[in-house]
């Protein structure tokens, strides 16, 4: 039965997308169904940052340490970036432009300056190891790479068809991105030639298959999921202005996931330009100086992993600081334990849990579960995001399944990525003939519409909310001369999710100890990638019918071994 917090999103979503209002909406052809769009949304992401910057031009925007930037001063950097890239570094409309490096104002005005000069922005895993870049790069074809130091560092030696321009996060801007700054009009040119279909992202996935895949949006998609959020986040200002509870300091948001993710892409970074908000960068994830910074810089929203809310809440020092400013402690990227959702708000009473669902093709769109109604159904990613997505479970057919029912969790709208990059069959694999992305994930929607997730037809491991495909570290071990046999699987961990996970059996007349194989690891795969827990078997693998490793058979007896200790 719908709660009065549903009654209230429904009746807010019909007044905002009324024809004449802001989020008036059209009905477009995308994949050969027609698919609802909004009317005035820009039509591409620099038209967007155009615009939005202009808005909020004396507003501070970036705080990163000592260094605060207003939303003109940043506009106008990114200004410089896009004339640089274009006149110094001959970037085209279209090309694939990389950014390697860690959260600074250089990698958003970098991001900015990528697309304003007409660059497709190819948001490499800045957790990579040199071979991991490379592979990315020459995936998608980069032409440039902009990277920090250490980034740049770890592609020496390694091959791949890429130019690498390194940057400084810790200079002054100009002199930072000396390489690709210059003055001039490339980006209002850009503005011109810009549309909804022209490339825009590349952002990288693992799925079952393995190695990454480079799953690349046009203007239309990223557009349309950014404006996705910004129509739920004004129906949740309505609805806190008619309670009076809407916070009077300016809007702010923690920035404690990478930017090369789409939680910290889409709904954090390029959400933030159409609301004013502030953003706080924070290098690397620590508790207590996320504490300081919430109170310090009056933060209104942290978003995060489940486990980064749940360390703050658990914070010795919590008690020190006054979080009141913060109404809201979201969560992406893995489910959060029901016990958790109960104790956040318990440790924050002035604000709410919420939790949101989506992926890297969806452009970060899925389904949320907010306020009152994640504490009623803690076990939920909530509802369908109004107003544009059409959400289905289907059966392996691809026919929808009945409310109750556990099926693959299956999305349709303009928000969805356009295909992985120069993979035409995996791309046909994802789609159903009427236009719904599988998202590997099964799950069931109750008699309110909302979705529960249950488990995962794709073979892979959530930590941290980084997606692991199994095969990908399995093929790494095989990798090693001595490996006849290994499989990787993950197991539940109470801080981060899941963990990683191994077993192998070396060939005979071989030696390979765990540490051994762990440092072999280190040298071809991101650190949280190698195995938490990894075990060297004493005899060949339990095998199905089919000769394939019986992993379910494995998993269970060596979980058992992890819980008795």
């Amino acid at each position: 039965m719908p709660t009065e917090l549903d009654k209230d999103i429904e009746r807010i979503t019909n007044a905002v997308t009324a024809p004449g209002q802001m989020f008036e909406l059209k009905d477009i052809d995308r994949r050969g169904v027609k698919m609802p769009a909004f009317v005035n949304a820009p039509p591409s992401l620099s038209h967007y940052f155009a615009h939005f910057c202009n808005e909020h031009k004396d507003a501070l925007f970036l705080v990163d340490g000592d260094k605060r930037m207003t939303f003109g001063e940043v506009y106008a950097a990114a200004r410089n970036v896009a004339h640089g890239l274009a006149t110094r570094q001959g970037v085209r409309k279209g090309d694939r432009v990389g950014i390697a490096a860690r959260n600074s104002i250089g990698w958003i005005v970098s991001y900015m300056g990528t697309l304003m000069a007409g660059g497709c922005a190819t948001l490499l895993n800045g957790w990579w190891t040199g071979e991991e870049l490379a592979y990315g790069i020459n995936l998608c074809e980069c032409s440039l790479v902009l990277a920090d130091a250490q980034r740049a560092a770890r592609l020496e030696g390694e091959e791949h068809c890429a130019k690498v321009v390194v940057f400084d996060h810790d200079a002054d801007l100009a002199k930072g991105l000396s390489e690709y700054w210059a003055e001039g009009d490339t980006a209002m040119a850009m503005l011109g030639e810009l549309g909804p279909e022209d490339l825009a992202t590349i952002l990288y996935t693992s799925g079952s298959t393995g190695f990454p895949k480079g799953a690349y949006s046009d203007h239309l998609g990223v557009v349309s999921g950014v404006m996705n959020y910004v129509a739920q986040t004004a129906m949740i200002v309505q609805l806190f202005t008619e309670r009076g509870e809407m916070p009077t300091v300016q809007p702010s948001a923690l920035i404690t996931v990478p930017l090369f993710h789409v939680t910290g892409e889409v709904p954090l970074f390029l959400q933030s330009l159409a609301m004013g908000r502030k953003l706080v960068l924070m290098p690397r994830w620590d508790a207590g100086e996320a504490l300081r910074l919430l109170a310090e810089e009056q933060v209104t929203y942290f978003v995060g992993v489940p486990l980064m809310s749940y360390e703050i809440a658990n914070h010795p020092d919590r008690e020190k600081y006054d979080l009141s400013a913060c109404k809201t402690f979201a969560a992406g990227g893995a489910p959060r334990p029901p016990e958790h959702v109960k104790k956040i708000r318990e440790a924050f009473p002035e604000g709410f849990p919420v939790l949101g669902y989506g992926l890297t093709e969806t452009n970060g769109v899925g389904a949320g579960n907010l306020n009152e109604n994640y504490l009623a159904k803690p076990g939920s990613t909530g509802m369908p995001s109004k107003p544009l997505v059409d959400m289905a479970i289907l059966d392996d057919a691809g026919k929808p399944l009945p409310a109750g029912q556990v099926g693959e969790v299956s999305i349709r709208s303009v928000c969805n990525f356009n295909g992985y990059w120069r993979n035409e069959e995996a791309t046909a694999a994802a789609f159903t003939d009427d236009g719904y992305f599988r998202t590997g994930d099964l799950g069931y929607m109750d008699e309110d519409d909302y979705l529960f997730i249950v488990d995962r037809k794709k073979d892979i491991i959530i930590r941290g909310g980084e997606n692991i495909a199994c095969i990908e570290v399995e093929e790494s071990i095989y990798s090693h001369p001595a490996v006849a046999e290994c499989s990787v699987f993950g197991l539940p961990d109470e801080r981060l999710g899941e963990v990683v996970a191994a077993v192998y059996f070396v060939r005979e007349g071989e030696s390979l100890s765990p540490e051994e194989l762990t440092a072999f690891l280190r040298d071809h795969i991101a650190p949280f990638k190698v195995p938490q827990h990894l075990w060297q078997s004493e005899e060949p693998l339990p095998r199905l019918g089919t000769q394939k490793v019986d992993k379910r058979t494995v998993k269970a007896a060596y979980q058992g071994q992890v819980e008795a200790a």
